[in-house]
């Protein structure tokens, strides 16, 4: 199993970060490769989002289900189709790191837990000549940009404005 455990730091409370945290929906606006996300339930633990991706001639849609939510410090989630992933978001207060005029702090954690091997070679129509193998080794460098993307985004929706951010590595594969 590969595991990427990424953070930031929010200059707003856990109670004002988690909102933006546990809405999937708005997640397109975050990452150029989530083109829409459909949800079938209310949100809460048991909700299941259907998250259409796309990358280079590749189309995916993945589905994840909310398999436990404790406001405002964690939201865990897994994958119910074509491979093995596991994950959750965490949002912890962190006073202590607020910046001048900044009020308070909090720190988000994104973690996934994955099987990259464990993925589904008919669940991805792929082009002639590629291997799901090939696919996996140009996806995992990309991940940590698109994570700072997403990163950044997230951020200047919750303070209402961009900022450069900093995502601290806490591990990746």
């Amino acid at each position: 199993m590969d595991r990427i455990l990424l953070s930031t730091l929010a200059h707003r409370s856990p109670e004002e970060v988690f909102p933006y945290v546990r809405s999937f929906a708005d997640y397109p606006r975050y990452t150029d490769h989530l083109k829409e996300v459909r949800i079938n339930g209310d949100g809460g633990v048991g909700s299941v989002y259907d998250l259409r991706l796309a990358w280079w001639k590749l189309a995916y849609t993945a589905r994840s289900k909310v398999t436990e939510i404790t406001a405002p410090e964690s939201l865990r989630w897994r994958l119910v189709n074509d491979i093995d992933a596991r994950g959750e978001w965490r949002v912890e207060p962190e006073p202590d790191s607020a910046p001048a005029g900044a009020e308070t702090a909090s720190r988000i954690y994104f973690e996934a837990v994955y099987d990259p091997h464990s993925a589904d070679e008919n669940a991805i129509s792929l082009p002639r000549f590629v291997s799901l193998d090939w696919v996996v080794r140009k996806v995992e460098p990309k991940l940590l940009d698109e994570a700072e993307t997403v990163v950044e985004r997230l951020v200047a929706d919750i303070e209402g404005r961009r900022r450069k951010v900093e995502l601290t590595i806490h591990e990746m594969p």
